[in-house]
C-alpha cells in the first residue's frame, strides 16, 4: 500500500503569535476609547431618566396638588395609592428600577434651598461628589 502525501499547509507558530500580538495591540489602542464612551452614554441615560421622572413628579403635582412625600417616594408614580381621590396615574409606563449603574435614583420632598424636591443618583460609584461618570447627577444642576 502506498500512501499519498498529503500537503499539509498551516500557519507556524511564529505566525499565530505575531497575529495575537497585533490583535492585543489594536484592543489596547480601542479599549479605552470605547470604556470612555460607555460612561459618557450611561451620564446621559440617567440624565435623561431623571428628566423622565421629572416630569412624571410635575404631572402628579397637577393632578394631585402637591409631590409626592419623600415616604410615598418615586413609587407613587406607577402604584395607585388606595387614599389620593384626585390621583390620575400611573404617571410612568413601568417602574423605575435604578440608574444605569445598578444604584438607586434618590428622591426627598422638599428639598432644599425652596425646592419642591430633590431627585439623584450618585453615579458609577455610588458616592457624593466625583468626576465624569462617577459624578452625581441631579434633577437641579
Amino acid at each position: 500500500m502506498l500512501r499519498k502525501k498529503t500537503d499539509r499547509r498551516g500557519f507556524t507558530l511564529i505566525e499565530v503569535l505575531v497575529v495575537m500580538i497585533i490583535i492585543s495591540l489594536l484592543a489596547s489602542l480601542v479599549a479605552p476609547k470605547l470604556f470612555k464612551q460607555l460612561g459618557k452614554s450611561q451620564t446621559r441615560t440617567a440624565e435623561a431618566q431623571i428628566e423622565m421622572i421629572s416630569t412624571a413628579l410635575d404631572a402628579f403635582r397637577l393632578d394631585v396638588g402637591r409631590y409626592p412625600t419623600t415616604e410615598e417616594g418615586l413609587e407613587i408614580l406607577w402604584t395607585k395609592p388606595g387614599d389620593l381621590e384626585k390621583y390620575d396615574g400611573p404617571y410612568l409606563p413601568k417602574p423605575v428600577n435604578g440608574d444605569p449603574w445598578g444604584g438607586e435614583y434618590h428622591y426627598e420632598a422638599p428639598g432644599e434651598n425652596d425646592r419642591p424636591f430633590e431627585l439623584y443618583t450618585l453615579g458609577a460609584d455610588g458616592k457624593e461628589g466625583g468626576e465624569r461618570e462617577n459624578q452625581d447627577v441631579s434633577y437641579w444642576e
